[in-house]
């Protein structure tokens, strides 16, 4: 009986919801309105089912639904949004580079490395201010097995992990809009690249370290402080008078 109501309520969830549940990924492009539904979708979880191995990926509550709404409020109504979402994890084939073994000092007698890469994000909105707005998010994370012999000929292995999260902004201005330098330089932490022609790009990257002090809690605002540093390089609109 409980399992026929879990997988009714499961039935009646928005076709990317179950998307998330059952394959941890999708990518498409939908109008705003579409979107919302799925966000009322997700929310909708919470109160028809709570068991652990039917939830999506932590991410798609902490960093995917926020990004949404924020994109959301600043759409057309007649624009589009594209998201491809890959919360499969890093832990795929075709996301591991090749193992390299490199020869140590003593006690190291070997290390063995290689890397992971995880395009786990991007998003692409058409704006109501005529440009449009790209975001990637990627997590890449260099893996390292140590091989030790101590002076007693025991053998110990250990793996240490050091992983970044690349945020990648690009907003392409409407035709014929100049940029404009702001007052004050971008954080020595972030980059920022104008690119002239006959429209604007404006390019925003930054590296975040995943340390003993990062919580994934904090993405979204890491992730929003450079989406909205090409922002900065506009001048605001003008209203007009009544």
């Amino acid at each position: 009986m409980f399992w026929r109501k879990q997988r009714a309520a499961m039935e009646a969830f928005h076709p990317l919801h179950q998307a998330l549940i059952h394959e941890r990924a999708f990518s498409v492009t939908m109008p705003p309105a579409e979107w919302r539904r799925l966000l009322d979708s997700l929310a909708a979880q919470r109160e028809t089912v709570r068991r652990r191995k039917w939830q999506p990926h932590e991410r798609a509550h902490i960093v995917l639904v926020p990004l949404l709404r924020v994109l959301l409020a600043d759409m057309r109504p007649g624009g589009q949004l594209g998201v491809t979402a890959d919360l499969r994890g890093p832990n795929l084939p075709e996301k591991r580079s090749q193992s390299h073994k490199y020869q140590g000092r003593r006690p190291v007698r070997s290390v063995t490395e290689w890397y992971t890469f995880d395009p786990w994000l991007r998003l692409r909105a058409e704006l109501r201010d005529g440009s449009v707005l790209d975001i990637a998010v990627a997590e890449r994370t260099r893996h390292r097995k140590i091989h030790k012999v101590n002076a007693r000929g025991k053998h110990k292995w250990k793996t240490k992990t050091k992983a970044v999260h690349r945020v990648s902004v690009v907003r392409r201005l409407p035709r014929n809009a100049a940029p404009q330098r702001p007052a004050t330089p971008p954080p020595p932490w972030l980059a920022v690249r104008v690119k002239d022609g006959e429209r604007m790009v404006i390019k925003a990257g930054a590296k975040i370290a995943v340390g003993p002090r990062f919580r994934e809690q904090d993405l979204p605002d890491h992730i929003l402080t450079v989406a909205a540093e090409p922002f900065r390089w506009t001048a605001r609109p003008t209203r007009s008078a009544p």
